[in-house]
């Protein structure tokens, strides 16, 4: 089977099923095997009826006791029937699933799988998996993919379509030699794809995702390596001196610059008015006030006469920062225009001629900025806000649009330098670690689950008081294989914990873009009181009214992403609290790792003491999908493969060229 081929290939998919593949971004088979599990699921052995867990998963093996009975409720179709085994019994359940009233037979043993509740005093388990006794004793031998689903998928058919491609992978061709493999313990790609899929035991799992960490790694690395060389040769077409400029605009601000914020401020223009293209990362913290040190890039590239563009990651930042700044600059006399994907067509035409005509000086925008339709008139600095939101590939497009323009990029990801230096390796590094005087430090609580009524009267106080707060929970929906807290459930109960008055919404990823953008809108309009969210704010949110971030389940996060979740809070006046709910306080590992965040508010620090926590073999905690936008690598927890890709590609860049036709789409443990 060839990755080319369409998904109809395979036996057992028709053009409704792969319709559905579709809409996951799924077309061909080479799509389907490089979209990874999201999670695994360990099938253990059955227990005893009478000692199973309420509201907990778990695995029965029972006879069937009665025949099978089909009703109908309105439009709800009901399949039920009576188990038993030597403890007790109870009634399986599934739902508008008639199909099933021949699929049993009393007196027949299966494996039940799924959760238990209790209704009219009655053990019952609803919707269960259900297997033969020896088919499942066979799936035993093998952790269970759980793959990313739409709706009308289900994940026996996506796991089925990956076995059936199977040979997709097995034919693929290796592009790291066998020397180099052996010499740092690599797994063969073929080997890798199979356990990463299937994988026998966790520590075949563990050396599989070892391996793909080390492709992403590796390709991102060689990326930058070329990028690297190009830019050598680039020389400075956009002289930009306007230091005076800048100076007097400093002066006119009501603060005194950092250390940290003068020091970028005199590499950018350094940089500029040097012989080569600047090529600079400014990494500060949360909070850091690396928006005037963009400011300062911006006015003096446009009083030189040259274009800008600043791209951010979502809209309501792209508007924040355009109002900030057109106020900044309301004496200045340059032309500001802000451009986001939502913004009306006729309006965007507009735009497009003006930035093409040069009678726009500074544009703010999203990915809006990288459409074919804008063109420059004569752009010389491009910035990127919030970094690891961004590919490589994007900020090329963007500088693509100019004649080597300068580039500025930013990110609030605190990482250790020493990885920072590998991971920018295209970039000169300035930093900046001191927070601007009158912040109030962030005061900070790691607390059990006994505490949640407490947190909620105090949210309740809070909002009394005119404040607004952040709720983040690990998942959107329910899930059958992990208890923890989700965005749709938990909006209920606060709804119902906290005072009539007290506005709730709730915001996650999968939402439609101009809904997610109506709800940031609303909480920075102060219409909404509490905003009950996944890791989505993450970044591209500035509420100085927000004062009470809470996070649910944060031992399922690192703690870099925990730092940068906090940060959304603490930017105004007002005293800032940051509680951080431990749903495993007895384990001590976990909750000497969370004490990291309660001590302290130096995001260089915590990500210095995430690594060494965590390590790089903990490859089961939740990935740090906000760090950098990879799909499976992660910068802490495989810190030891981003240095092997470095020193891989420092020995033979010319003998190990990356694969690019494979594109892992997706993986979330």
């Amino acid at each position: 089977m060839d990755l080319r081929d369409e998904l109809t290939n395979i036996k057992g998919i028709g053009d409704k099923t792969a319709s559905l593949f579709a809409k996951l971004g799924i077309r061909n088979v080479g799509e389907l095997i490089n979209t990874f599990p999201r999670d695994y699921i360990f099938y253990g052995e059955p227990v005893d009826i009478g000692k199973t867990r309420v509201g907990s998963r778990n695995v029965v093996e029972a006879i069937v006791y009665s025949y099978v009975e089909v009703k109908r409720i309105r439009s709800l179709t009901l399949v039920t029937m009576i188990v038993k085994d030597s403890s007790g019994s109870m009634r399986v359940t599934w739902f508008n699933q008639p199909y099933l009233r021949n699929a049993f037979h009393k007196g027949d043993t299966y494996v039940f799988v799924g959760e238990i509740k209790i209704k009219n005093n009655m053990r019952v388990m609803e919707q269960p998996e259900y297997y033969k006794p020896v088919v499942y004793e066979n799936m035993r031998q093998e952790l269970q993919p759980v793959y990313p689903l739409t709706k009308g998928l289900s994940n026996k058919t996506f796991q089925k379509a990956v076995k059936a491609s199977r040979s997709a992978y097995l034919e693929m061709r290796d592009y790291i030699p066998d020397a180099v493999k052996n010499e740092y313990n690599l797994m063969d790609i073929t080997e890798s794809y199979g356990n990463i899929h299937f994988p026998m035991n966790e520590e075949l799992l563990k050396n599989a995702i070892r391996r793909m960490a080390f492709d992403e790694f590796y390709k991102f690395l060689y990326d930058l390596a070329k990028l690297k060389e190009e830019n050598v040769i680039l020389t400075n077409s956009h002289k930009i001196v306007q230091g005076k400029i800048v100076s007097d605009f400093i002066s006119t601000l009501p603060y005194k610059l950092t250390k940290g914020q003068a020091q970028a401020i005199d590499d950018i223009l350094e940089d500029m008015g040097g012989s080569g293209v600047m090529n600079r990362l400014i990494q500060g913290d949360v909070g850091s006030g690396k928006t005037v040190v963009a400011a300062a890039a911006l006015l003096a590239c446009a009083k030189e006469g040259y274009q800008c563009a600043f791209m951010v990651p979502t809209e309501v930042l792209a508007k924040q920062h355009y109002e900030s700044l057109t106020e900044l600059f309301a004496d200045t006399g340059l032309n500001i225009g802000c451009l986001v994907g939502s913004t009306p067509m006729k309006e965007k035409r507009d735009i497009y001629e003006r930035i093409k005509s040069d009678e726009i000086d500074i544009i703010i925008g999203t990915h809006a900025l990288i459409a074919d339709k804008v063109e420059f008139y004569n752009l010389g600095l491009v910035i990127t806000d919030e970094q690891h939101r961004f590919g490589v590939s994007q900020r090329e497009l963007l500088s693509q649009k100019g004649d080597s323009p300068h580039i500025l990029v930013m990110s609030a990801t605190p990482i250790p330098r020493t990885l920072a230096i590998i991971m920018y390796s295209d970039l000169d590094i300035s930093v900046i670690k001191e927070l601007p005087k009158g912040r109030k430090p962030i005061k900070n609580c790691v607390v059990g689950t006994n505490y949640r009524n407490t947190a909620y009267k105090f949210i309740a106080g809070q909002v009394a008081e005119q404040s607004q707060v952040y709720v983040i929970c690990p998942m959107v929906n329910t899930s059958d294989s992990l208890d923890v807290s989700n965005v749709i459930e938990y909006t209920d109960t606060l709804k119902t914990a906290l005072p009539a008055n007290v506005r709730v919404e709730t915001l996650y990823g999968q939402m439609k873009a101009n809904e997610k953008n109506d709800i940031m809108q609303k909480f920075m309009n102060k219409e909404i009181d509490v905003l009950v969210s996944t890791t989505v704010i993450e970044v591209g949110i500035n509420n100085p009214n927000a004062t009470v971030m809470m996070v649910e389940n944060s031992e399922r996060f690192g703690l870099a992403q925990l730092h940068q979740l906090r940060g959304r809070v603490g930017r105004g006046e007002k005293q800032s609290y940051c509680i951080f709910i431990n749903g495993k306080e007895d384990d001590e590992e976990v909750t000497e790792r969370l004490k990291v965040l309660e001590e302290s508010n130096d995001g260089f620090f915590i990500a210095g003491e995430d690594l060494r926590l965590r390590g790089p073999g903990d490859f089961f905690g939740i990935r740090q999908s906000g760090d950098v936008q990879f799909n499976i690598a992660d910068i802490y927890n495989h810190a030891d493969m981003l240095r092997l890709a470095q020193e891989v590609l420092r020995r033979y860049k010319d003998k190990v060229i990356p694969d690019s036709s494979r594109e892992i789409k997706q993986i979330n443990l």
